[in-house]
C-alpha cells in the first residue's frame, strides 16, 4: 500500500506537461485545415470568375463588378475582406484592354487570413486563387 501512495499525483503531473503539447497539436490542426479551405476557395472563385468573364464578356450584362460579384458568390467560404482583381492578356505577352478573342483573362482572388484560434504572434498566410481562361472559346 505505501507504494500506491507514493505515486498518487504522477498522472496529474505527466497530464499538465503533455496537455499544452496537444492543444497546440490539435489549434494547429484546425488553423491549417482552415486555411487549406479557405485555398481551395480563392482557386475556385477565380476559376469561376475566370470562367464568367470568357464566356460573357461580349454581353449587354457583363461588367467588370458582375465579374467581380460572381468570383465571390462562388465560393461563399471566403472571409470577409477577399478582393477580387480581373487583368486580360494578348495572346503574344502584351497587355490587352479587353477580353477579345485570341486573347486570356486572368482573374485573382487575395485575401490575407487572420487566425481562427488568434493565439499565434505572427500574421495569417496571404491566400491567393488564379483562375485563366482564354476569350472567346
Amino acid at each position: 500500500m505505501k507504494c500506491k501512495d507514493s505515486e498518487r499525483g504522477a498522472a496529474a503531473v505527466e497530464f499538465a506537461l503533455l496537455l499544452p503539447v496537444l492543444l497546440l497539436l490539435v489549434m494547429g490542426i484546425m488553423e491549417f485545415g482552415r486555411a487549406y479551405n479557405v485555398q481551395i476557395s480563392a482557386s475556385q472563385a477565380a476559376r469561376e470568375g475566370a470562367r464568367y468573364v470568357a464566356v460573357n464578356y461580349p454581353s449587354i450584362y457583363f461588367s467588370a463588378d458582375t465579374a467581380k460579384t460572381t468570383a465571390l458568390d462562388a465560393a461563399p467560404g471566403l472571409p470577409a475582406g477577399t478582393t477580387v482583381s480581373i487583368e486580360y492578356k494578348q495572346a503574344n505577352g502584351g497587355a490587352a484592354g479587353a477580353c477579345a478573342s485570341g486573347s486570356a483573362v486572368t482573374v485573382t482572388v487575395v485575401n490575407q487570413l487572420n487566425w481562427l484560434t488568434g493565439y499565434l504572434p505572427i500574421a495569417g498566410p496571404k491566400i491567393t486563387g488564379v483562375g485563366v481562361m482564354q476569350c472567346g472559346g
